[in-house]
């Protein structure tokens, strides 16, 4: 199926056929090379901005071209096009060969149709929703806001949706393609207290589902009420105690540091160069053995999942990290070749315009035995950490910083008063290390999640159980 449909996208307008792609495929190869692929992609996205009831933007845009790669050793050529006939690729075709140089011959390119799988639907995700419906949904989300608490001072709504199709064709003989929904529904509220202190909320959430979805009676709702509770809850924190403590974080989205901390540190190209804190440790105890991390590309609906990576290979599940025991690095074609393991489905780009490199997908960490409450009556003192704001790691050394959003004073097994200004610091692997306590109520993100690296931003997913960290640095204004 989508195949059929993207053929009729990418090939048929320009007079293109699957022997066109085989021949400019070994075209890519007839000066050298290991590996040649071409990336075909149709984007088109679709957002709204409603700010106290006015819109403030609206943008529709159309994205199409395709990206020509050649690999040799460790070097990469590279060139793209939106010229989609054989003119237009075939020039970016001899941009890209320039890197190879060799007496090595390649024997022509079959290529063989993939069946990829169903984890979402083809549907078009633009169509069935006019833009008054858009507008009306966003307004009443603004006006929910401002009935549920007088202190609602600003509100400023979003409702992103975009379709992608892709094709790959490549010298190994694959040929397959996906088309992706994609969703994002959102709403930031600004409240203020009588003497004039204000603070903000963010809610939102999505994934590859149709646009229709958001519409369905109490979806927008819970958004509504979780922007206008860390509004308010902000207005009551108090400032943050600073030392180091132990650390509960709650479940969901604040996997977000399980995400930076360690995820990208077990991504293959770092690991290849010797360059991540986690090189040269397969096989290694890396975590407490109470941890069992995964990133897995197959959650149906899910906003970091694929049908099949943007290499063409099917999506999976990848135990990374399992009771602690390093097992393996997340791999595109390139890294997992010069590395010699397979790969893994993990070859990701933000467009045509991009090399594909090793990317998480929904990366998560196995539920424990401990119910959450047992977990916080454990901590004398401490942080109780359930939403995050933004954070940075160096994936060579692991050290993290992380801005908790919204979080609690633990005192003496119970959670007390709401604190601001709490920065979580340490490093990945000794922070890892220190897990006591595996929650059993694994969670994840409610899709917003957007993951940055080497300039590409792509959309990721998070998840974690409740956790304890046993030790770690919290950075606050209240020594």
């Amino acid at each position: 199926m989508s195949i059929q449909k993207t053929s009729q996208t990418f090939l048929e307008p320009g007079g293109l056929a699957v022997s066109h792609l085989e021949t400019l495929l070994a075209d890519a190869l007839s000066t050298g090379g290991d590996f040649a692929d071409l990336y075909f992609q149709s984007s088109r996205l679709e957002s709204w901005v409603l700010e106290n009831q006015q819109v403030k933007s609206g943008n529709h845009s159309i994205d199409r071209g395709v990206g020509v790669r050649i690999n040799q050793g460790e070097k990469t050529g590279f060139a793209y096009t939106d010229q989609l006939n054989l003119q237009g690729i075939g020039a970016a075709v001899n941009t890209a060969r320039s890197i190879a140089r060799s007496q090595n011959t390649h024997a022509g390119v079959n290529l063989r149709s993939e069946k990829a799988a169903e984890l979402y639907t083809p549907v078009d995700v633009l169509s069935g929703v006019d833009n008054q419906a858009i507008i009306d949904l966003l307004n009443q989300m603004d006006a929910q806001a401002r009935q549920q608490d007088h202190r609602v001072q600003k509100v400023i709504c979003s409702l992103v949706s975009s379709q992608e199709e892709i094709m790959v064709a490549a010298s190994d003989g694959i040929l397959a393609a996906d088309i992706r929904p994609m969703v994002k529904l959102s709403i930031q509220v600004i409240c203020a207290d009588d003497k004039g202190r204000m603070e903000m909320g963010f809610a939102g959430g999505g994934g590859r589902i149709l646009l229709t979805d958001v519409f369905q009676p109490g979806y927008a709702d819970a958004y509504v009420q979780q922007a206008i509770h860390g509004a308010l809850i902000n207005l009551q924190a108090k400032p943050a105690p600073a030392g180091e403590m132990p650390v509960v974080l709650a479940g969901g989205w604040p996997g977000v540091l399980l995400h930076e901390a360690v995820g990208h540190g077990l991504e293959g190209d770092f690991n290849r160069k010797g360059t991540s804190a986690f090189s040269g440790k397969v096989g290694q105890q890396v975590t407490s053995k109470a941890c069992t991390i995964i990133d897995s590309g197959v959650m149906p609906h899910r906003r970091g999942s694929l049908n099949i990576d943007d290499e063409g290979t099917p999506s999976q599940e990848n135990v990374l990290i399992e009771n602690g025991i390093l097992k393996g690095y997340m791999q595109d074609k390139l890294n997992a070749r010069l590395m010699g393991v397979p790969t893994t489905g993990n070859g990701r780009r933000e467009s045509f315009a991009h090399l594909p490199m090793p990317r998480m997908t929904n990366t998560y960490m196995l539920g424990g035995e401990y119910d959450p409450q047992e977990i916080i009556e454990s901590v004398d003192k401490g942080i109780y950490a359930v939403n995050f704001s933004g954070g940075q790691v160096d994936i060579t050394n692991g050290k993290f910083v992380f801005s908790a959003s919204e979080a609690y004073l633990i005192e003496g097994g119970k959670v007390t008063h709401p604190v601001k200004g709490a920065t979580l610091i340490g490093d990945g692997p000794a922070a890892m290390q220190r897990v006591s306590m595996v929650g059993n109520d694994l969670a994840f993100d409610q899709g917003l999640g957007v993951c940055g690296k080497d300039g590409q931003s792509i959309p990721v997913g998070i998840g974690q159980p409740s956790l304890k960290i046993d030790r770690l640095t919290v950075g606050g204004t209240q020594v």
